[in-house]
């Protein structure tokens, strides 16, 4: 039974997907839930943490799906707050990246609610690394951008540009829609060759997974059928990773034939 009743808000990251790469923290947080809201992108085996007397709210986003706007978000929680006590706000990845975290702290906050953040692992950095590649790697990449795809106006972030002039590795989330545009850009600076891998789903069971370059990946995207929700991870770390090595190897010998005849 619950009965702790005090105002509280503890905003979780849940990690990229897999269930068990939720933080211990955040699962005690779970464990001392009496609401929980949780994302579209959160493995809901996660809820099975909570109380079974927890109240349990999907205010998930998807693309085109709104289940509720980030205001009426923000008044669930403080509503439940003051009403039922402990909030567990439960974001996909990190909820600082890209989560609109710092937005729903402040929300909170100014009716006096007090406020916890638990980190998350984020999908940007864990995603890539489930499939071998590090972001940063010794004598290849000395740095790391990580950009979203799609600004809140669905256009593509001016720092991609500014990305694509860089030697960084550039990881890009919600950016699946804009693919042709993001090609057609890094084109523009001549980087037809870089390395790209995508993953959709990552760290999940239904993970898929296409490699190619910049001139080839949206045909690899269109016979790997990959779609959101994904990440795209541009530059050489690709071509190092000891899990892709191989099928970036594959497609790139396939591309080129392709191409010659």
């Amino acid at each position: 039974m619950l009965v702790n009743k005090k105002p509280r808000l503890s905003l979780v990251g849940a990690g990229p997907g897999d269930a068990d790469l939720i933080t211990v923290k955040g699962v005690k947080a779970l464990a001392e839930a009496n609401v929980v809201l949780y994302d579209a992108l959160v493995n809901t085996e996660l809820l099975e943490y909570a109380p079974k007397a927890a109240i349990k709210i999907f205010v998930g986003k998807r693309k085109d799906f709104h289940r509720y706007s980030q205001d009426e978000i923000n008044n669930l929680i403080v509503e439940h707050a003051l009403t039922n006590g402990h909030v567990v706000r439960l974001k996909g990845g990190d909820p600082f990246v890209f989560g609109r975290g710092s937005e729903e702290i402040a929300y909170a906050d100014a009716f006096g609610i007090e406020c916890h953040v638990v980190p998350g692992i984020s999908s940007s950095i864990a995603v890539p690394a489930s499939q071998g590649i590090s972001l940063t790697k010794r004598n290849v990449s000395e740095s790391f951008w990580v950009i979203t795809g799609t600004t809140s106006q669905r256009k593509l972030s001016n720092d991609v540009a500014l990305a694509a002039q860089s030697t960084a590795t550039i990881a890009i989330l919600m950016g699946m829609s804009k693919l042709p545009e993001i090609v057609s850009l890094f084109k523009k600076y001549h980087r037809g060759n870089d390395a790209v891998a995508i993953i959709q789903n990552g760290t999940l069971p239904n993970e898929n997974v296409g490699v190619g370059t910049i001139d080839s990946i949206l045909e690899v995207v269109e016979t790997k059928k990959l779609s959101n929700p994904a990440i795209i991870v541009i530059g050489d770390v690709v071509k190092h990773s000891h899990k892709l090595k191989q099928f970036y190897t594959e497609v790139k010998v396939n591309y080129t034939s392709h191409g010659a005849q």
